[in-house]
This record gives C-alpha cells, structure tokens and sequence, in this order.
C-alpha cells in the first residue's frame, strides 16, 4: 500500500499561509432535512488532513477543526479596534515576561490574519501553562477544552464548552446548537453561527458541526464536516458524494460516548459572504 499523500495541482478558492489551497463554505449546495434548520452563516475554509503539506493523519483532526472555526472567525469579524498605545503594547510584553521573545506566531486581533498553524497551536499551549514542552512538536491530539484556550489565545473569542452525557444528545447537545446557530437575540447566549467543535471519549473523532436540523417527529441531523479527510483538495460535490460533508443523524452516534461541544462566542461580528 502506497501511504504518500497525492496533493494534487489543481488550482482551488482560497488558501493556506503556505500556498496550498482550500475549498469555501463545503455546505453550499446541499439540501436541508425537512423540519426545522439552523446553519452556519458567513464565510469559512475547510481545513483537512495534510491541506498545508504537514502529514498529521491520526492525530491532527481537532486542530483542523480549530482551523476552520479560526477561519470564519477571521472572514466574520466585526470592525477592528484602534491601535493598541504604546503604553499597552509596553504593559502587555512586561506581562509576557521571557516568553515574549519566544512566540513566532500573530496575535494581532486586527484584520483578517491565517488561522494559527499546527505547530504554533502547540507552542501557544506550552506557553499557556496547559501542556508541558515536551508537547511542542509532538502528535499529541487536542480536544473541545484546548480548541476554547486556542481561539482565545489567537482570535481574542471566548468559548462557551458544553458537556453531553452518553444518550443525551437530543435533550442537550440539540437544543444547545439551534439556540448557537439561529442567532436568537432574547437567549442569555444569542448564537454567533459560527462553526462548532464536537468531540466525545469513545467516540472521539473532532467533527465541525456547522447546523441542526429536528423534524416534525423530533429526530434531529447534524451537518457535519470532517476534518478526516487527506489528499488532493476534491471539488465540493466530491466532498458531499464521498460524505466528508454532510448531514448526519443524531441517532447514528454513539450513545454510549460522552461529547463536548465548543462554541465561539465572539464580541462582535460582520458575517460575510453565505447567509
């Protein structure tokens, strides 16, 4: 078996910091469920298996998922703040003490900047104090509680992390992403539409869920985008026939599995592009 990644030379829409390309908005096009629907709204690129050149097959999924989400963040933010003064920018090194001069990787809030790559990711949680050095430059997964810590770091987004006991994804996990993806101005938690990071312990494969859907019955969908997927970046109807985004019923997951959800709760945004 030939386990080479063919990368392909088509020319695709937009692109990594390295110049490989990416597909937008993967959901366009595909239908919804009958019943009641809530989608992402905004721009996004569909981060994958290998899609920067960096072969991270088995352990990479969650922080592709974060790239998505840190990518319709980056479309999708509202209008930048003033320039820091001096006196912060002075104030904020002093806070960063030696590792100021240790962090390679943008994390200005201004502007539309590329979504942290891998291993700026793991660096940026080394210096968290959340995993030790030894992580920095290892295959080591991350999950929904690292995914918050890393969209706050780099975006300046808190997240709000929702835990989902095994068999309660329709009572909880449901209702949580309708009220996050239908943007309902009377919730304590209006929903920003943004991606959403869904990861669990015996299932735990990251998925992006990027909408609900529940039918008159009350069985609900969730249009999942799969980080799982390496090789050359397929057209986007070859990624809705080969299932890497689609929607998927709540009933086929394990209900045995815990699953987390996180969800960005950005300040202010300006969506762009699909609606």
């Amino acid at each position: 078996m030939n386990d080479a990644i063919d990368w392909g030379t088509e020319p695709q829409t937009g692109s990594t910091t390295t110049g490989s390309l990416l597909q937008k908005n993967v959901h366009v096009g595909l239908p919804n469920p009958a019943g009641r629907c809530a989608v992402v709204r905004g721009d996004y690129l569909y981060y994958h298996y290998g899609c920067d050149g960096l072969d991270d097959r088995g352990w990479g999924c969650g922080y592709r998922t974060v790239q998505t989400m840190a990518s319709w963040l980056g479309f999708n933010r509202g209008p930048p703040p003033p320039p820091a003064s001096l006196p912060d920018i002075q104030k904020a090194l002093v806070s960063m003490g030696d590792k100021a001069d240790s962090m390679g990787f943008n994390r200005c809030p201004g502007g539309p900047p590329p979504p942290p790559s891998l291993p700026d990711i793991q660096k940026a949680l080394v210096a968290m104090g959340d995993k030790p050095d030894s992580f920095a430059g290892s295959r080591g997964w991350i999950g929904t509680f690292e995914a918050s810590l890393v969209l706050d770091y780099f975006c300046e987004t808190p997240c709000r992390v929702v835990h989902v006991r095994g068999g309660e994804l329709e009572e909880v996990a449901v209702p949580e992403l309708h009220r996050h993806f239908s943007s309902s101005s009377g919730s304590s938690f209006s929903g920003s539409s943004s991606p959403v990071m869904m990861g669990g312990d015996r299932d735990n494969s990251s998925k992006g869920i990027l909408g609900v859907c529940t039918g008159d019955q009350g069985s609900s969908m969730l249009l999942v985008v799969d980080p799982h997927y390496c090789g050359r970046t397929p057209s986007v109807s070859e990624l809705h026939a080969q299932g890497w985004v689609g929607w998927v019923s709540v009933s086929s997951l394990d209900r045995s599995s815990f699953y987390n959800l996180c969800l960005p709760l950005p300040a202010n945004t300006q969506l762009n592009g699909t609606q």
